[in-house]
Parts: C-alpha cells; sequence; structure tokens
C-alpha cells in the first residue's frame, strides 16, 4: 500500500524521539535509511581545501557527483579556483581510468589563465572501485609539473564507516602539503578547524601574551605564509575530527601536538588554561605565562547566564550537533542554569561527551534525543512555534524563525566563547532570522576564510 511522504500524521515518531535516559552511549540510534535535511551550514571538502591560499581544486568524478561540489564552488564565488573532469562509463570498462585523471589534471592546468602553486586532485569511490593505480597518477603528475605541489583528496562517501572519514582526510591531507623546516620554539600552529579561531578568546590571548607566534590557515594569504605554518613546534587542535590529522603531521614534521576538547564546564576551561600555562612554559619559559584572571571570568559567565535567564525564561531550547562540536556540554551548562533546554538533534556522541551524557542522564532525563538523518525526520517537526533554536538543523526541524545561526563552535573557545554564545541566544530570542535563506547557504561564514 502506498503511503503519503509528505503527511507526517501517519507516521509513528516514537522510534525517532528517546528520552536522554534510555539513549545508550555513543550510539543511541540505529543504523539505516538515511536522510540528509536541507539544513547544509556545516563546510564539506571544497570549503575546507579552498583554506590552502593559491591552491586550486580538480575534482574527478562522473556528472551526477560533480554537480553539488560545482554549485559549492559557485555559492563562495571560487569558481576561478575550481575544475573538474568528468568520469563517463568507458573510463570505467576500457582501463584507461589512470590516463583521464592524468591527461585530464594536465588539460585543466594547460588551460588555466595562472599557474596555481598547489593542486588537490579529489578522486571519488568509482577509482576504488575500480582498483585504479593512484599513486602511479600522482607520480606521473608531479614528474610533469615539477613546479606545482600535488596532494590527494577524496570524495568517497564509502569511507563514512570505516576508517577516517571524509572529514578527517580533508582535514589531515589540509597540511600534506605543508615541507618539513627548521622548527622555531616560539611558534604554534591551530589545526583544523574551518573558522578561524576567536582572537578575544583568553586562551588564544594566553599565546599572544607569551610572545609567541600564532598560525592558523585562515589567517594564511600565500602560499609562503601557510608554509611557514611547518616551521611551528607544537600544534593544537580543539575540533575533534582535525585530532588524527595533526597526529600525522606531527610525525611528519615533528612538532608536538596537543589537543583539547571545547567545553563550556568551568572546570574544563580552567584545565584547558592549565594545559596553556604548562605548553607555553615549556616552549618558552615559566615568566611568560599570562594567566588569565579565570575566577573574574567565572563571576561575569555568571551573571551573564543570569541575565540571559531572566529575559528567555522558559522559552523551550533545542541544541542540535552542527552548531558545537559539544552540544552536550552546552545542553549541560544551560540546564544546570535553569533554561528549559527540551530536545537535542544528534545522531551520536563523541567520545569528550561521555561525562556530558552521564551528567544529563542524571539530571535531565527527560530531555529529548531525536537523530537528524532518521528517514522519518523527512517530515518530523518536533517543537512549539516560540521555540528557540541553537543551530541551522535544529531550525529547521522546530520551523522557527529564533535561531542561533552558527557552525562548528564559530572558533569560539572558554569563558570568551560561552559568553558570546549567551549573547548570539539573546539576539535570536529578540530577533526573528530569515529561516529559509540561511539554511540554504551550504558553507556559513566561508566567503570571508578562502581568500
Amino acid at each position: 500500500m502506498l503511503t503519503r511522504v509528505n503527511d507526517k500524521t501517519e507516521y509513528d515518531f516514537s522510534d525517532v524521539s528517546i528520552r536522554m535516559a534510555d539513549a545508550k552511549f555513543p550510539a543511541p540510534f540505529a543504523g539505516g535509511l538515511e536522510y540528509s535535511s536541507p539544513a547544509r551550514g556545516t563546510w564539506n571538502i571544497v570549503h575546507t581545501g579552498m583554506l590552502v591560499p593559491e591552491a586550486h581544486e580538480i575534482f574527478v568524478c562522473a556528472a551526477s557527483c560533480l554537480r553539488g561540489v560545482v554549485l559549492t564552488a559557485a555559492e563562495i564565488h571560487a569558481q576561478h579556483r575550481f575544475s573538474t573532469v568528468e568520469i563517463k562509463e568507458e573510463n570505467l570498462l576500457d582501463g584507461t581510468m589512470e590516463d583521464l585523471v592524468i591527461d585530464g589534471v594536465s588539460d585543466v592546468l594547460a588551460k588555466l589563465p595562472y599557474k596555481p602553486k598547489a593542486v588537490l586532485v579529489y578522486t571519488s569511490c568509482v577509482h576504488h572501485f575500480t582498483g585504479c593505480d593512484l599513486d602511479m597518477i600522482y607520480e606521473r603528475l608531479r614528474q610533469r609539473h615539477p613546479d606545482i605541489d600535488f596532494t590527494d583528496c577524496y570524495m568517497n562517501p564509502i569511507m563514512r564507516k570505516s576508517g577516517l572519514t571524509p572529514d578527517q582526510l580533508m582535514r589531515r591531507q589540509l597540511y600534506s602539503l605543508l615541507k618539513p623546516r627548521t622548527l622555531k620554539k616560539d611558534a604554534i600552529a591551530i589545526l583544523g578547524g574551518d573558522l578561524p579561531t576567536d582572537k578575544e578568546s583568553e586562551l588564544y590571548q594566553m599565546l599572544v601574551q607569551a610572545g609567541l607566534t600564532v598560525r592558523e590557515i585562515q589567517d594564511c594569504r600565500t602560499y609562503e605564509e601557510y608554509q611557514e605554518m611547518a616551521e611551528s613546534s607544537v600544534y593544537l587542535t580543539y575540533y575533534p575530527a582535525a585530532a588524527a590529522g595533526a597526529k600525522a603531521l606531527s610525525e611528519r614534521l615533528g612538532g608536538e601536538h596537543h589537543h583539547f576538547s571545547c567545553s563550556f564546564l568551568y572546570e574544563e576551561i580552567d584545565q584547558t588554561i592549565e594545559l596553556f600555562a604548562r605548553i607555553i612554559s615549556e616552549m618558552v619559559g615559566e615568566d611568560r605565562v599570562v594567566r588569565p584572571d579565570a575566577a573574574a571570568l567565572k563571576a561575569r559567565c555568571e551573571e551573564r547566564l543570569a541575565e540571559l535567564k531572566k529575559l528567555v525564561g522558559d522559552t523551550p531550547i533545542t541544541i542540535d550537533y552542527t552548531v558545537v562540536t559539544r552540544p552536550t556540554s552546552l545542553a549541560r551548562v544551560l540546564i544546570a542554569h535553569g533554561f528549559n533546554v527540551t530536545r537535542l538533534y544528534v545522531d551520536g556522541f563523541t567520545g569528550e561527551e561521555k561525562n556530558d551524557v552521564a551528567w544529563l542522564k542524571e539530571n535531565a532525563p527527560e530531555l529529548l534525543v531525536s537523530p537528524t538523518v532518521h528517514a522519518k525526520m523527512r517530515v518530523f517537526r518536533g517543537a512549539p512555534a516560540d521555540t528557540l533554536a541553537i543551530g541551522q538543523k535544529a531550525a529547521y526541524f522546530d520551523n522557527t524563525a529564533h535561531f542561533v545561526n552558527m557552525v562548528q563552535g564559530g572558533g569560539l573557545l572558554g569563558y570568551a566563547g560561552l559568553l558570546k554564545i549567551c549573547d548570539l541566544i539573546e539576539d535570536a530570542f529578540l530577533n526573528e532570522k530569515d529561516t529559509r535563506g540561511l539554511i540554504s547557504v551550504k558553507g556559513l561564514g566561508c566567503e570571508g576564510c578562502i581568500g
């Protein structure tokens, strides 16, 4: 019997939303047919690769796969840094796949009006299905074009469930073009995020006040500035998907890698402050460590949270996983301060969230947890009209114009990050946004970061 897919009254959503008390860690939902909502504000491999300055991207894929990445390049006005090589059926059958990639990439380079310093070549799942000799391809490309740096990137959905994910691979390859240099004791690099770190964060300021040279790829405007990141003796990551790539870079170039979590809990922020103090002391000496006034910052956060709670009252609040790397940490802080957080939109929990999930199970057992990829979510609308959403996916599923329009943590860190999130929540409460228009933008904020 046929069922109308656009009539949500015919659906039982009991297997879609579960109580936090019943949520299993780390996978609260069973796998199955997946849905992708129109709320696509997070970055994809096109956006991330564009962070390498003076580089050109070439995607080698079937036409149907190219459609999305072409639109992404057009969306961020980066068509001049983006090319495609189309795979056709005969390339899969006549053994010419390697020649297609080598000659196709070479043809693109011959026709470009400029010579890129580096080229990111994105192969796809069909290259793996056909046993394509990728090592030979890159060897030949480097022989033909010795004055251009090449690196291998992947648009491969079959890698999502095993090994390094495409997101992790992209963040690893983002720094694969860095060449060994003499390490400088006072140079540090922040790796792996799509958005620049908030320069006003007390954590970032600790590095600056210590006199360290702090580099991020978002601040690089030339390929030479990008290469200077290889001089860093310490690498910092706080985006979970970046840790594997930073570890690989550490093994290749020799810098020391430290990962810290983007928590909103005071005790964890204080732990990160002490981590930074230890790193600075080891790099340039204890006398260069300038600790922020954590007690004053904590008092300001308490004051700001109280002000915000008085403003929003019992307004229902929902949070999705795209807005920050630890949505359960944000939910925990808000609930602990009396906010009416009613639902989390997450498909799973990360290892960093284990303690947050345990706390929520005990202190907010009725908090609802909903996936974003379950097939029934295509007709799901789960919130009352006055809901305040934190994140684009939450705004879409809740059909609300009051939402925080931020992705991937926005580069916010520490006490300063919590204060700025409070400001964003206040603005979302007081002002409506064009939900339909904003969630159609796939890479929120990307134009300011690609140069």
